[in-house]
């Protein structure tokens, strides 16, 4: 099944045809040029449908009640695999992100490490570096491992001083990434911003996504449950209906909550980030808060799962993990 070939929306540096992504700024502009005004914030903007029915027969998805974002550096066997073993065993699904500034190793290989130390593989997949022929090879050797799932985002843009001679691609969008996903075999679950102009239109770029071949959605940081809450109801009316996992703010200090705030699209609850910065242990009083913000939002209707997301710690790696995996440890020990 090949994802549709239409024309790129006028004015989408990534060249999208199904819109928008998840990095638009606040004041409605382009994640990659501040100047340049995203083509689905204009007061005419409207989103396409998709013009095809999804796979009939989708691959069986068990969305994770704590999926984990696995944060190593690049290239370090010795560190995956240590922090493979403190997250692994407390984690129903270890996530793995692709940062547009700190390539690694092959997602198939990422893959199978997970897996051998016993866990479940999430592997994110991005437009930006692979072009389509690239991205239907990496669903193949995904499809064969097992992976847990995939999640198709188009991808954070590079910035103008990161790796400036090697081409962006964007063959295609979340959307299309999507739709080859999930007829390729691979459970697919698809980002979504709710946090992010244009909000008026985000609930029905969520049900387009379904009906491409999404099985299930992670939705970036919110201010608040209810703000998730109100998204979720609106994205129901507009004809979503899939499993959502929320993601949730893990931070111990001023870096690793700085690191949240200055992303485009996501929302952090700021009188939570000042009373973790101000306690007299903020290493404990985040983990407490990510705690208490995993419950609340496994409470909101939809929403099946959390994931921890974030740099968590600005003491390396391995202080990370441990934050990271202490969390997981107590909602799952929640779980009924």
């Amino acid at each position: 099944m090949i994802a549709p070939t239409l024309d790129t929306v006028p004015g989408c540096p990534k060249r999208m045809v199904f819109g928008p992504c998840g990095g638009v700024r606040s004041d409605g502009s382009c994640e990659l040029d501040t100047a340049l005004p995203c083509p689905w914030c204009g007061p005419d903007a409207a989103l396409r449908s998709w013009p095809t029915r999804p796979p009939t027969s989708p691959a069986t998805l068990t969305p994770p009640r704590v999926l984990t974002d696995l944060s190593v550096p690049p290239y370090d066997l010795t560190a995956l695999r240590e922090v493979l073993g403190l997250l692994a065993p407390v984690s129903d699904a270890l996530l793995v992100g692709e940062h547009h500034h700190r390539p690694d190793f092959p997602p198939t290989m990422l893959a199978a490490e997970i897996r051998a130390a016993g866990g479940s593989p999430w592997i994110t997949l991005t437009c930006r570096d692979r072009n389509r022929v690239v991205l239907e090879q990496e669903l193949a050797g995904l499809a064969a491992l097992g992976v847990g799932g995939v999640l198709c985002v188009t991808g954070d843009g590079r910035g103008q001083d990161v790796r400036p001679e090697v081409t962006q691609v964007f063959d295609l969008d979340s959307t299309r990434l999507a739709h080859l996903a999930a007829a390729a075999g691979v459970p697919t679950a698809v980002a979504v911003a709710p946090a992010a102009p244009p909000a008026d239109l985000r609930p029905a770029a969520l049900a387009e996504k379904q009906r491409a071949g999404a099985s299930m959605a992670v939705a970036n940081h919110v201010g608040s449950p209810a703000a998730l809450a109100a998204f979720l109801d609106a994205a129901r009316d507009a004809g979503a209906d899939l499993p959502v996992i929320a993601g949730v703010a893990v931070y111990t200090d001023e870096r690793s909550a700085a690191v949240l705030a200055a992303f485009p699209g996501l929302a952090l609850d700021t009188d939570a980030v000042a009373a973790v910065l101000a306690a007299p242990d903020p290493r404990a009083a985040g983990i407490d808060a990510a705690v208490a913000e995993a419950e609340a939002l496994l409470a909101v209707p939809g929403v099946v799962g959390v994931n921890l997301s974030g740099l968590a710690s600005a003491d390396g790696w391995r202080a990370g993990a441990e934050v990271k995996a202490e969390i997981a440890a107590r909602i799952g020990n929640t779980s009924s």
